[in-house]
């Protein structure tokens, strides 16, 4: 096996393989590469066809036995946008901070966790990466179809860390120990296209609509509990099929997200919504994707774990929380224990992300000590 890694570098590397979601190709030929040198089995995989679909997945693994310690995280980004003050693929250093698309979400905890196993060659148990090309995207043959190649194998690890971004303030002040659900829907109320001048030849959607939207924004749906905020449905789209000022359209639409808590189940909140919007606007249709049921990850060892390698590093005792959105690890609380923590989450999405080049190179460390304390509890 081969010795230490560079975490910054093995960023810069990531970094510089433009991967707008679905991720594929050269960015996985250079996280496998870095991982092969320490004794890692790499298994790569496409899942899935269009419209979700082909995406990219890897799987890697070391060691053999319990216990099985995993670390999940994604190489795919959202595009970059317009306006960086450099190419958002090829990464910089500048003041102390890399910038690059995914420095934050999440390419530099991977390259941190990686080195990290460099640190930790000699371990017992198991050690696993479920990296996939699909987090930002539809997700559905990305983690899904790991799990699903995992499961075809008999493989299922005994906790896992997901590396997304999670510190707010600073490095190690939060740990997400769940993550509330979320359910996307769209609200169509028909109407019959006109003339504005002759209103009774025509049926106008709109004041439908408005209404529908009235009675959503009237309820609420809960009050929030000990480890959840209250959840929360939020209007993010309004449209008709009409773009002429004297034409009454034929349809008028909206665009709604619901995040939920663990008091609350997505098709039950379809169900709620659709029937609200039948009484409000008969003939009102609608049709819902959702995202993934809210988790919370009981008490365990995996809190203490997370918690005192960060509070030995960087002196902080975390906060353990839900709030903010969602992650995969909606998915893979079905195998096993799951909390999320990584950097400080400030610039992710943003214009020039970045981080701080001490912030990685900490991540290193509190990830071997991780590494260390979850194979050491068999």
């Amino acid at each position: 096996m081969s010795g230490a890694i560079d975490p910054v570098a093995l960023a810069e590397r990531l970094i510089a393989c433009p991967s707008i979601t679905p991720a594929s190709g050269a960015v996985f030929d250079v996280l496998e590469a870095a991982l092969l040198p320490l004794g890692f089995e790499v298994h790569r995989f496409i899942a899935g066809d269009a419209p979700d679909g082909p995406v990219e997945n890897l799987f890697a693994t070391r060691g053999s036995g319990g216990p099985h310690f995993g670390f999940a995280g994604h190489l795919d980004v959202v595009p970059p946008g317009d306006g960086w003050a450099s190419d958002p693929f090829v990464p910089e250093i500048r003041g102390g901070l890399l910038h690059g698309r995914g420095a934050v979400d999440m390419k530099s905890s991977i390259a941190a966790f990686v080195a990290a196993c460099a640190d930790t060659p000699d371990q017992p148990g198991t050690v696993s990466l479920i990296v996939t090309g699909d987090e930002e995207g539809p997700a559905t043959f990305g983690t899904p179809a790991i799990m699903d190649w995992m499961a075809a194998r008999g493989i299922r690890p005994d906790m896992i860390l997901i590396g997304e971004p999670t510190s707010e303030a600073r490095l190690g002040d939060v740990v997400k120990i769940g993550r509330r659900g979320s359910v996307n829907m769209w609200i169509t109320v028909p109407g019959v296209q006109g003339h504005v001048a002759y209103p009774h030849r025509a049926d106008n959607p709109v004041p439908k609509l408005a209404r529908v939207i009235d009675a959503l924004e009237a309820i609420r749906l809960d009050d929030g509990n000990d480890a959840f905020q209250p959840s929360n449905l939020e209007i993010t789209a309004v449209e008709t099929s009409s773009r002429a000022t004297n034409v009454i359209p034929g349809a008028a639409r909206a665009q709604l997200n619901i995040r939920f808590n663990n008091l609350q189940r997505g098709a039950d909140l379809v169900e709620l919504v659709r029937r609200t919007a039948e009484a409000a606007a008969p003939g009102a249709t609608v049709e819902a994707k959702i995202s993934g049921e809210a988790f919370l990850t009981p008490a365990g060892p995996i809190y203490d774990i997370v918690r005192a390698a960060i509070e030995a590093e960087t002196g902080a005792t975390p906060a353990l929380t839900t709030y903010g959105g969602t992650s995969d690890g909606r998915f893979l609380i079905a195998l096993c224990p799951v909390v999320d923590f990584g950097l400080p989450n400030a610039t992710m999405h943003k214009l020039d992300e970045a981080t701080a080049v001490d912030d990685i190179r900490a991540l290193q460390r509190i990830y071997a000590r991780v590494i260390r304390s979850a194979l050491a509890t068999a």
